[in-house]
């Protein structure tokens, strides 16, 4: 049967360094659009991760400059948000840190620095909203309770899950987001919010701090 789509013609299933040299195309200067793309996928071993990865990284491969890194960055935040339409809307309730993993982890992976976020839950922990609270170095955001509780006073918000990347990709809890749990939860306490779990996320997994025991 013909394929109206395709005017009869048959589609071309294309490699991922074709797929990347279309990608790179015209913005690589001096250096052919096929050698970026194969040292591209030599770096970082796959298409999939060379869309994942924060522009800094990218610009580090030959040929590779800032308008193109972004062009690549760009190209995957399209993807993931497609990914994440056909899979339906993002989880509205949150029951654990799987929930919070499955609603951020695609996105603050590939972040360059590190990203501190608040989840505002209502009475049956419901997602009233996501408020990033500070961004900070590559290994370090400042937090500060005010920031925190204000945003969830002005959305009425009975609960709040602390979230924050690492840009190394290692989720593994410092003594100083041991340390500003700590305090964040103690100011909930007098509040009246409580704070229900501080995740971490790395770039393919996370650590819930309420399951170490820290909350």
């Amino acid at each position: 049967m013909r394929d109206i789509r395709t005017g009869g013609i048959p589609p071309v299933q294309q490699t991922e360094a074709e797929l990347l040299t279309q990608i790179t195309s015209g913005a690589t200067g001096s250096v052919s659009a096929a050698a970026v793309s194969d040292d591209l996928l030599e770096e970082f071993g796959s298409l999939s991760a060379v869309l994942r990865e924060p522009p800094t990284s990218l610009a580090r491969v030959r040929g590779v400059g800032r308008s193109l890194a972004a062009r690549i960055r760009a190209v995957g935040e399209i993807g993931r948000r497609l990914a994440r339409t056909e899979r339906g809307a993002p989880r509205l309730h949150v029951s654990g840190p799987e929930d919070v993993a499955d609603l951020l982890l695609d996105e603050m992976r590939t972040l360059d620095r590190e990203h501190f976020r608040a989840i505002l839950l209502n009475t049956k922990n419901r997602i009233l909203g996501v408020r990033t609270i500070s961004i900070g170095s590559l290994n370090a955001s400042v937090v500060h309770a005010r920031e925190v509780f204000k945003a969830a006073v002005t959305e009425s918000a009975q609960a709040i899950v602390l979230v924050h990347n690492h840009p190394s990709g290692q989720p593994e809890p410092s003594p100083e987001d041991l340390a500003v749990t700590e305090r964040l939860v103690q100011a909930g306490r007098i509040l009246g919010i409580e704070i229900l779990d501080h995740v971490i996320l790395g770039s393919r997994d996370y650590v819930s701090l309420k399951e170490l025991g820290h909350i």
